[in-house]
């Protein structure tokens, strides 16, 4: 299968360059035999933007399992919150107070923790989403007082430009944080 030929190359090319990153599979619209193929191989983090597909898709699954960890990676609708902590193990989009208040009340009914990355605006682009750096301090103290475990920070980088500054200025925040992830 060259989908499993190509996932086992990407994935040692990241080993060589660095154990410790997580490589998080993005399973959006692919067929289940292929998610299990590399279920079967030893790899645990897939992501998912969508939650209805990602319900459609894992739910079953995590009857049974619980060796795999759940990405969701997209924009999160605060709509759409009921029901996510039976299904994900991480969130890398937390950015706004509403959803962290959602998601805190989401892991009582679901008495489940979720680790997020909060999304922040590095560069302070207008049509993207995220926290201002001024207001990251602020943020990740009331998620935190919301009991919400953050891990790390996330960040979409421009399109045009280098990003290597903008991940480096994001490490930085991380560390000022005591924070031990980026995404």
């Amino acid at each position: 299968m060259k989908f499993l030929q190509n996932f086992k190359s990407i994935k040692n090319e990241i080993n060589n360059y660095s154990k410790k990153t997580n490589l998080i599979v993005v399973t959006k619209n692919q067929d289940f035999s292929k998610i299990t193929c590399l279920i079967n191989e030893g790899h645990k983090d897939f992501g998912e933007n969508r939650i209805q597909e990602a319900k459609r898709k894992w739910e079953f699954f995590f009857q049974n399992n619980s060796q795999v960890n759940l990405h969701f990676i997209g924009k999160l609708q605060s709509n759409k919150i009921k029901g996510i902590g039976n299904l994900f193990n991480f969130i890398h989009s937390l950015d706004n107070i509403k959803n962290a208040e959602l998601l805190a009340e989401e892991e009582i009914r679901s008495s489940k923790k979720i680790k997020y990355f909060i999304q922040v605006n590095i560069a302070n682009e207008p049509q993207k989403s995220g926290i201002k750096e001024e207001d990251l301090g602020n943020f990740i103290y009331l998620c935190k007082k919301n009991n919400l475990n953050i891990v790390g920070l996330m960040c979409i980088p421009p399109l045009i430009g280098d990003p290597i500054l903008l991940f480096k200025r994001l490490k930085d925040l991380s560390t000022h944080y005591s924070l031990s992830r980026v995404s």
